[in-house]
């Protein structure tokens, strides 16, 4: 979770005092790096070594004055400015007169061996300060470097800290660049780096990918041009995920560039080949690998490079690949372009679909109307998705590692008595951990499913901690992001697109050299969630428990095969009025005349068959609710569109309108209520659903009926309001 853009730091680490951090780094690893004194370190508690600690690394490294020294900027126990809490510590300004917090410090003992743990605590002393920008959290042997929020931070292993991160550190926290707003800068500036990148490869990206597609219509006329559009789609993934391969060197190092000279270099010898071709052969490698004299291409796979056979009899211009893949191959996709700056592009990249797609179809497309606005499509801000993870599977985990009896805190303290028997506890939670199921049932470009993601991986590495922790081993991580994909993330998108982008999204981010990717054909699918009957959504038609038979289980299959059944009919019985009506009616006749009674005796033989009739429409549904089958987790920001004649497909609409108990009497009637109430019937039993909904959702007549449905299944624990 990097605080700034590598290209950021790295320029302004040329201007780094390299004489005094040189001198600062000898005096850290004198201290930091002997091994009796780390050992000292972790068996002393909080309260016996935090002075000692500020005044050993902030003083004797970092060059700071502590109080009562003059000119001081370096408290201890700095008490809040709105109530008696106190912080550990707290940097401030003006030279000890009229001191101004800027930073506040919070230190446990090397029991605490997540930080995560501290940022409540930390943050609520940030806030009871004004001024206060800056959050340092440690446990004496990790350090966390916070700015303004939680959402990023940097992280230091001191007892294993290298020259190159230790600059990086003095940078940020030595006294004279901490005091001049260093940090705040290249905050700053690394935000705006981003941005400006973000803004200048989308508008490249874009380019190649309508100069693509126009140049796929021209020269390949015996395909439709949806079908073109798509496979545009799919090829530029292809050169994205090269594109990040070949800088972090997963990929032979310039490989798009040695493919384009050695293109040029058949040329030359009269043996010319066009440039796609090239790149096809290239797609080959990906796909099942390649030993050459002068370098090696793993079979990195996943389905991703494997043959299509559109996309291996198609024609390309040579001029449109040679200079635009040679345009993107100048950003640097290891220190300019990460992950999450793709995320924004991919998500800038649906909004252009539909337009091509009215295009296609002959239709003249309304900007007014975009996919943006039109579909309630918005890309979800990283302080939100990291939020809502951390509240529905990080509170699960929170759950599991209470029941099993897993804590930090006395795991250390307990480690050499107990060793076998906590061994034992953290392998019990790992193995829960590998089996947790989370859905977003509209999860677009992928930002909810990357998080959880993030937040599955550094959870397993936490444990990897605990785990040398008690062992006194060396710390080595497990290579679990493949066993996570393939097992806890499940996503569904409308789009075909989306789910394209989705799977590249999560393959960057766990792509490792010499490791193939993982298949996720099985995980993140195509489809309408909301709708299973192929006669309303052809082959959009999604039906959860046909397409996720590892979560709902295939001997449950007949059951929900029933319920479907029974839900299409047009007219569903109301066996509990018929009931009423039919004993009300044997009743009435019998009293009427003797001679009537056999009528009533056929009624109230009637009367016996519905409620047979009711018992049996019950009982799939109660054992599916028995069996627990589900997601663990539903998470995402479904779109928000308020379903009308005029923008709504009314098949569509009569199918929510009927089998959707959340809108059904609403008289307004929106496509973010139906998101609520499929994501709480795809839950287990005890399961967490976390959505994204508009404020006035618990206050509005027309959402009450979806209210009411949520309380009926379920307890909405909380709501909570986020600014703009």
């Amino acid at each position: 979770m990097s605080l700034f853009q590598p290209s950021i730091i790295n320029k302004y680490l040329l201007d780094l005092d390299t004489f005094k951090a040189n001198n600062a780094f000898e005096k850290f690893q004198k201290y930091f790096g002997n091994p009796e004194i780390q050992q000292n370190i972790r068996i002393s508690k909080e309260e016996q070594y935090q002075e000692g600690f500020l005044r050993e690394f902030f003083v004797n490294i970092l060059g700071y004055t502590i109080n009562p020294e003059p000119n001081y900027n370096l408290l201890t126990e700095q008490k809040n400015e709105k109530d008696s809490k106190k912080a550990d510590g707290a940097i401030v300004s003006n030279n000890g007169i009229n001191p101004i917090v800027i930073g506040v410090i919070e230190l446990k003992g090397t029991e605490t061996t997540d930080l995560s743990n501290v940022e409540n605590q930390a943050f609520s002393y940030k806030n009871n300060h004004k001024d206060c920008k800056y959050v340092i959290t440690s446990n004496f042997e990790k350090l966390r470097f916070y700015i303004y929020n939680a959402i990023d931070f940097e992280e230091f292993n001191l007892f294993n800290l290298t020259k190159e991160r230790f600059q990086i550190l003095y940078l940020c926290l030595s006294k004279d660049n901490l005091l001049n707003a260093i940090p705040q800068k290249i905050k700053e500036a690394s935000v705006s780096q981003e941005e400006n990148i973000t803004k200048k490869l989308y508008a490249d990206y874009s380019n190649f990918k309508k100069a693509l597609y126009q140049n796929l219509v021209e020269l390949n006329p015996q395909f439709d041009k949806l079908t073109l559009f798509k496979k545009t789609q799919k090829l530029l993934d292809r050169f994205l995920f090269i594109f990040f391969a070949e800088d972090r060197l997963l990929l032979p190092p310039n490989s798009i560039r040695e493919i384009i000279k050695q293109w040029n270099q058949l040329k030359d010898l009269d043996n010319y080949t066009p440039l796609y071709d090239r790149f096809k052969k290239y797609f080959g490698y990906m796909n099942t690998g390649f030993k050459g004299k002068q370098y090696e291409i793993f079979a990195y796979n996943g389905g991703f490079f494997a043959p299509d056979e559109i996309l291996d009899n198609i024609k390309i211009d040579d001029t449109i690949l040679h200079d635009n893949t040679l345009k993107i191959s100048n950003y640097d996709f290891d220190t300019e372009v990460d992950v999450n700056i793709l995320g924004h592009i991919f998500e800038h990249s649906l909004n252009e679909i539909e337009e091509i797609q009215s295009e296609i179809e002959g239709k003249e497309l309304d900007i007014t109307k975009s996919k943006r606005k039109k579909d309630g499509v918005f890309y979800t801000p990283k302080y939100i998705t990291k939020y809502i993870v951390e509240n529905t599977v990080g509170a699960l985990c929170t759950e599991k590692k209470n029941e099993i009896g897993i804590n930090e805190e006395i795991i250390i303290s307990s480690r050499k008595s107990k060793k076998k028997e906590l061994i034992e506890k953290i392998d019990s939670y790992r193995d829960w951990l590998l089996k947790i199921t989370i859905c977003d049932p509209a999860c677009g470009s992928g930002a909810f499913l990357n998080q959880a993601l993030d937040f599955l991986i550094s959870e397993h590495q936490k444990l990897d901690e605990l785990k040398a922790r008690i062992t006194n081993s060396p710390l080595i991580f497990s290579d679990i992001e493949n066993s996570i994909l393939e097992n806890n993330i499940f996503g569904v998108d409308l789009n075909e697109e989306a789910v394209e982008i989705a799977k590249l999204s999560l393959w960057l981010k766990t792509a490792h050299k010499g490791r193939k990717l993982s298949d996720l054909s099985g995980n993140i699918k195509c489809g309408n969630s909301l709708i299973d009957d192929k006669n309303i959504a052809g082959d959009k038609a999604f039906n959860w428990h046909k397409e996720f038979p590892q979560i709902f289980g295939n001997d449950n299959l007949q059951d929900f095969q029933n319920l479907e059944d029974l839900k299409k009919k047009e007219q569903k019985p109301d066996y509990l009025q018929l009931i009423k009506e039919k004993t009300l009616e044997a009743k009435e006749k019998a009293e009427k005349a003797k001679e009537l009674s056999n009528e009533a005796i056929e009624l109230t033989q009637k009367v016996y068959e519905y409620a047979e009739k009711l018992s049996s429409v019950s009982e799939p549904k109660a054992e599916y609710i028995s069996k627990n089958v589900g997601f663990d987790v539903v998470i995402g920001n479904p779109p928000y569109l308020n379903l009308t004649k005029n923008n709504t497909n009314i098949n569509h609409l009569n199918y929510y309108t009927t089998f959707y108990e959340s809108i059904k009497n609403a008289n307004s009637k929106n496509l973010f209520t139906l998101f609520n109430e499929k994501g709480c019937n795809l839950l287990k039993a005890n399961g967490l659903m976390s959505l994204i909904i508009p404020e006035g959702f618990l206050k509005t007549r027309s959402y009450e009926d979806c209210v009411n449905y949520l309380k009926r299944y379920g307890i909405i624990s909380k709501a909570i309001y986020f600014e703009n």
